[in-house]
C-alpha cells in the first residue's frame, strides 16, 4: 500500500497549481477518500489540506523571490482569486506577506515534499481479530476534548472524574453486548489526527439500538466490520503507541481501510504508569483489488 500512497502523493504534487482532486488521489492509493485523508494525517502528522497549502506556498515563495511574475499572476497560478486571499495564505505559512518578501528578501519557510516508508523495528507484534458487528448504540456521556498523543489527557480525565458513581452504575446496568462494560469512544470531527485536534469523547456502554436512559447521551453506531486489537502495557503510553501503530504500521500492511465510526477502547482504570490490559476497536472495511 505504501507504493500506492506515494503515487497518490505524486498526483498531489503535480496538481499544486490547480484544484487537487483528493478523490482521484484516494483512487490512486486504492482506498476511500475518508481513509486516505485519515491515513495521511496519521503518517504525516498534519491534515492533507495543511500539507497542500504549505507545499503551494513553498513553491509560490520561490516564485515571489525570483521576481519573474507579478504577485497577482502568482496568486492566480496557485488558485487564489485575489491578491488578498493569496497574501493571507502566504502569511499563514511564511509569517510574512509576499510584498514584503519581494521588497526585503525575507527568510521563508519550506515544506519539503513528502514520501512514506515504514520502518520495521521487530520489537513487538500486533494481536488483532476481525469482527462483524450488528448495529448498536453507545449510551453514556460525551465531552469535546483535544487529542493528546503522549501523557495524560487532562480534559479526558476531568470528564471521567465528573461522571459520578451513580451515572457509572446506571451505564453498567445497560451494557448487554461486546465490548462489555464501561468503555470509551472517540469520534473524530475531521480528518486531522494532529495533537490538539478536537474530538468527541464518550464514556458509556454498548447496548441495543433502541436503548435510552434519562440524562445520558446516545450515539447510534451502524452495523459493520471492526478490527479488534488486544494490548498490554503501561497506562496510558501503551495505548497511545497502539493507536499510532494501527495507523502507521497495521493499515499500510493489511488489506483494510478505516471507515466512518467511533473508535472504541475498553481498559481497566489503573494508576499512571501501571500495566493494564486493553482492547481497541477500530471500524474498518476490507480493501479489494
Amino acid at each position: 500500500m505504501l507504493e500506492e500512497l506515494n503515487r497518490a502523493l505524486d498526483h498531489v504534487e503535480h496538481h499544486l497549481d490547480r484544484e487537487v482532486d483528493v478523490a482521484e488521489a484516494a483512487r490512486i492509493a486504492m482506498t476511500s477518500e475518508y481513509h486516505f485523508r485519515r491515513l495521511f494525517s496519521a503518517l504525516a502528522g498534519m491534515p492533507l489540506s495543511v500539507y497542500v497549502r504549505r507545499r503551494r506556498m513553498t513553491l509560490a515563495g520561490a516564485e515571489v523571490l525570483a521576481g519573474e511574475r507579478t504577485l497577482l499572476d502568482i496568486a492566480v497560478r496557485y488558485g487564489y482569486g485575489s491578491g488578498e486571499a493569496f497574501a493571507r495564505a502566504f502569511r499563514s505559512v511564511h509569517g510574512v506577506g509576499p510584498g514584503e518578501v519581494r521588497r526585503t528578501g525575507a527568510v521563508l519557510t519550506s515544506q519539503p515534499r513528502m514520501s512514506f516508508r515504514v520502518v520495521v523495528e521487530g520489537s513487538s507484534t500486533m494481536r488483532y481479530r476481525i469482527v462483524e458487528k450488528d448495529a448498536f448504540r453507545i449510551v453514556g456521556r460525551k465531552a469535546r476534548i483535544p487529542l493528546v498523543h503522549e501523557g495524560v489527557n487532562a480534559a479526558a480525565a476531568a470528564h471521567v472524574a465528573n461522571l459520578g458513581e451513580q451515572a457509572i452504575v446506571r451505564m453498567k446496568a445497560l451494557s448487554d453486548r461486546d465490548p462489555e462494560g464501561v468503555l470509551s469512544a472517540v469520534e473524530h470531527l475531521s480528518d486531522s489526527r494532529e495533537e490538539g485536534a478536537e474530538v468527541d469523547y464518550w464514556i458509556g456502554v454498548a447496548t441495543g439500538p433502541g436503548t435510552t436512559a434519562e440524562d445520558l447521551d446516545v450515539l447510534d453506531v451502524p452495523a459493520g466490520t471492526w478490527a479488534v486489537f488486544d494490548n498490554r502495557g503501561p497506562y496510558p503510553s501503551a495505548l497511545q503507541e497502539l493507536w499510532r501503530d494501527v495507523f502507521t504500521q497495521w493499515f499500510p500492511s493489511n488489506p483494510y481501510a478505516s471507515r466512518p465510526g467511533p473508535e472504541l477502547l475498553k481498559t481497566q482504570p489503573v494508576e499512571i504508569g501501571a500495566e493494564t490490559g486493553s482492547q481497541l476497536w477500530v471500524p474498518v472495511e476490507r480493501v479489494t483489488g
